[in-house]
């Protein structure tokens, strides 16, 4: 009698009685669906690498009508999801129905803003989008070298759509500061002037499967080479010429985000968004100067242990001037690199059970890059497109990359770091595709920066040295805390923020410049690091205490990455009931 029910639901709401009840857990299962779709269309190449080869024949479509589509989808998605009771979900799907949420109320927060008016920080956006995938492409057959081709001759569209935000930008004095848009068109400049039988964009070229005839080669060499020279060169040309002469017509000259039309609450809105916290500039510059002061008294204690005798100043010199502490060559940077890698390799079983399947490599940052790049990035990978992840060490001015670094740098980027936990969160099992590519900054940054403390454990750092080398980055994310918010809150000048780090850490001063440049160009997304990584440690100190000799340090480590990232109230709330369970298993045993 199933006919029946539409017109029983029809009398039944006209008296007054309450409506039939959807099922929350089967209109959530539908949500992520969508939502999962969603995702998959919005961004190509992630679809590419997932096995689509029409996609992979794409970039993501960043021009302003695809973008207010697309948060007109996400608006709905969002009210679908509000309507769910988080409650009445199971409890994988309540960490979803979290993440979800974080995930759609930060977009629409920030597409508010327009955001999109400025589509690059200093270092990296989406003029360099088409070199790091060219970097990391690798065609198996002939029709994934076709559909790289196709990408080059979709270039002058894809810079298209992002150039028409910028010319808003403008129009409305949303942009970056003159002083980071010269950065930037040094390397458009770059890209735009190299030959184009010398492209970086011909890089998939030269990884052809070996098995192909000489002629078919040729064939897609040519083809390659006629994109870059007739379609991607010309395009990028057109960028550099639209930077230089209309960019920077009327360039802002100050530097902080508050300046631009409606920036004080802007900037609130991005301490929101990459902290995933309730909390306001003013405290977060306290907390950040709590932990220089924190920080600088443990850096006294080493320089003790070395023997050193002179002030502090003087032995941050020593360390920045004395060619010890440098390679001598781009290839001794990277085997260092390497050689500390597999130390840590060689230690996670001690501290995991639960290992990744994909493998990481170690890379030079590519040239185009380097000289406006920080001092290393990680790339992930993709098992199923036969990626590694990519720990990304910068090769440029060798004289500003410290050995005594290096150990605290490759934990962050590579093992345990960024590898280890992105490459977990894409193995995840029975969980939507966007919870193994959430990239919630506070955990994933507050992660390595915590895998750099874990190296203390670990038996990475070997010399007094390498110790202040950790010391140093921390000091780093804690002078980051100050920074961002003297120059987006309390209107520092670059002098001013150089100085935290100048005096407090030994940061070679090319780096100081080039991080400095990051976080005028990106504000907010440096306050996530010492955020998530507190948090971290305060709730690893707590299961120690309550735990005793009972805790785990393996299982704790293990049911933290567990489900990947996420806001870090929802990191709290799963790790104190893991506590709990502990206590109480251990207790009834």
């Amino acid at each position: 009698m199933h006919w029946l029910m539409p017109a029983l639901t029809i009398a039944a709401l006209a008296l007054g009685a309450a409506p039939l009840q959807a099922d929350p857990r089967a209109d959530f299962t539908a949500l992520v669906a969508d939502f999962d779709a969603h995702e998959q269309a919005r961004d190509p190449i992630t679809a590419g690498r997932d096995g689509d080869l029409e996609a992979l024949g794409q970039w993501p479509d960043g021009s302003p009508g695809a973008v207010e589509q697309r948060l007109e989808q996400e608006r709905a998605f969002r009210d679908r999801l509000r309507a769910i009771d988080r409650d009445d979900l199971e409890a994988s799907d309540q960490v979803s129905h979290r993440v979800l949420a974080y995930l759609l109320d930060s977009r629409l927060m920030l597409g508010r803003f327009q955001s999109q008016r400025i589509p690059f920080t200093n270092d990296s956006g989406f003029f360099s989008t088409p070199i790091r995938m060219a970097t990391s492409t690798r065609p198996r057959s002939v029709a994934e070298a076709q559909a790289w081709i196709q990408r080059l001759n979709a270039i002058p569209d894809y810079l298209q759509g992002h150039l028409a935000w910028m010319e808003q930008g403008v129009a409305t004095g949303f942009v970056q500061p003159e002083s980071i848009v010269r950065e930037v068109i040094d390397q458009v400049r770059a890209i735009a002037e190299a030959e184009p039988e010398h492209s970086e964009l011909l890089a998939p070229m030269t990884r052809l499967p070996a098995s192909l005839a000489d002629d078919e080669r040729h064939r897609l060499e040519q083809a390659a080479l006629d994109a870059v020279a007739g379609r991607a060169l010309p395009a990028y040309r057109q960028l550099l010429s639209f930077l230089e002469q209309d960019y920077l017509a009327t360039p802002r000259q100050s530097l902080g985000i508050v300046k631009v039309p409606n920036g004080e609450a802007y900037y609130q809105a991005l301490v929101h968004y990459h902290t995933t916290l309730q909390i306001s500039p003013e405290e977060i510059h306290q907390r950040g100067l709590s932990e220089v002061k924190r920080i600088r008294a443990e850096m006294d204690a080493v320089i003790e242990t070395t023997g050193f005798e002179g002030s502090f100043e003087a032995f941050l010199d020593y360390l920045r001037t004395d060619p010890r502490f440098y390679a001598d060559t781009p290839e001794q940077l990277l085997m260092d690199a390497s050689r500390i890698a597999k130390l840590a390799d060689d230690a996670m079983p001690a501290f995991f059970r639960k290992l990744p399947r994909l493998p990481y490599g170690v890379r030079p940052v590519p040239d185009s890059m380097a000289p406006h790049y920080t001092t290393a990035r990680y790339w992930p990978g993709n098992l199923e497109a036969g990626e590694a992840g990519g720990y990304m060490v910068n090769t440029y001015a060798l004289d500003q990359r410290p050995l005594y670094e290096l150990p605290a740098l490759t934990l962050h980027e590579a093992v345990p770091g960024h590898h280890h936990q992105i490459a977990l969160a894409q193995e995840l099992e029975d969980v939507p595709e966007f919870r193994r590519r959430a990239s919630i900054t506070a955990f994933v940054e507050g992660w390595g920066l915590y895998a750099e403390f874990l190296g203390k454990d670990m038996g990475i750092y070997r010399t007094p040295y390498e110790h202040f080398g950790r010391l140093t980055y921390e000091m780093w994310r804690a002078c980051r805390l100050v920074v961002d918010t003297g120059l987006h809150w309390y209107g520092w000048s670059r002098e001013e923020a150089e100085a935290c780090f100048l005096e407090n850490s030994a940061l070679a001063p090319h780096n100081i410049r080039t991080e400095v440049s990051r976080y005028i160009a990106w504000p907010g997304q440096a306050l996530a690091y010492k955020s998530g990584e507190l948090l971290i440690r305060a709730l690893r100190q707590e299961a120690e205490a309550t735990l005793g000799d009972r805790f785990d340090l393996r299982a704790f480590h293990d049911r933290l990455l567990d489900e990947g990232a996420m806001p870090l109230s929802a990191v709290e709330a799963k790790m104190r009931a893991w506590i709990r369970e502990q206590n109480d298993t251990n207790e009834s045993s």
